[in-house]
């Protein structure tokens, strides 16, 4: 199915986001990206971490968002707001868990704050940085990583364990695990070149 010009895309509903999204339209990735930026960028400045600072949050409340735009089922009771937000949510707690057991040591150390579900919205100062941000990210994952780095955050982003990963790619969990960390890796020093 093609997609409608962006600017088209901006006036579209977030389910018929979704639905192109999730048929490969990256205009409508893009377009969920820089909707939800703001989002993402609220929950990660409610939460608090010793080691984890608030781009690493954010990151994880990106990589959230992708993982909700993958996975929506719009059959399901939730709105995709309600959905997107739990998951980006939800994903920062998770890197706030692996903190506090040091799991994972950078990327850990963040405590919410406010459990509210945040609404998308903003200056337009904000929404303009969120989205060239966006943009990075996107750019990012379409250029610096390995094919099987891809594979594996694909694959993780809509929602399948390490052992799931590592059976369907035929590597070990530790592998997987690997590959993860050397995308957080590249990811963080991508934002860090870009600021």
């Amino acid at each position: 199915m093609a997609s409608p010009d962006k600017k088209d895309n901006h006036a579209m509903s977030d389910d018929e986001l979704v639905r192109l999204a999730q048929n490969g339209d990256q205009v409508a990735v893009n377009t969920l990206l820089e909707r939800y930026t703001a989002t993402v960028h609220s929950v990660a400045d409610c939460s608090f971490g010793a080691s984890l600072e608030t781009d690493d949050l954010a990151q994880e409340g990106m990589l959230g968002l992708l993982a909700a735009v993958y996975s929506y089922a719009p059959e399901k009771a939730a709105s995709f707001h309600t959905y997107a937000s739990v998951c980006i949510s939800n994903r920062i707690r998770s890197a706030v868990r692996a903190d506090t057991r040091l799991k994972h040591s950078p990327l850990n150390s963040s405590v919410p704050l406010d459990d509210a579900t945040v609404i998308p919205g903003g200056n337009p100062e904000d929404l303009f940085v969120a989205s060239e941000q966006a943009e990075q990210i996107l750019s990012f994952l379409a250029k610096e990583l390995t094919p099987l780095e891809s594979k594996v955050l694909r694959a993780v982003l809509v929602g399948k364990p390490y052992r799931a990963v590592a059976e369907e790619l035929s590597l070990t969990e530790k592998a997987v695990d690997n590959a993860l960390q050397r995308i957080r890796k590249k990811l963080r020093n991508s934002m860090k070149e870009g600021s």
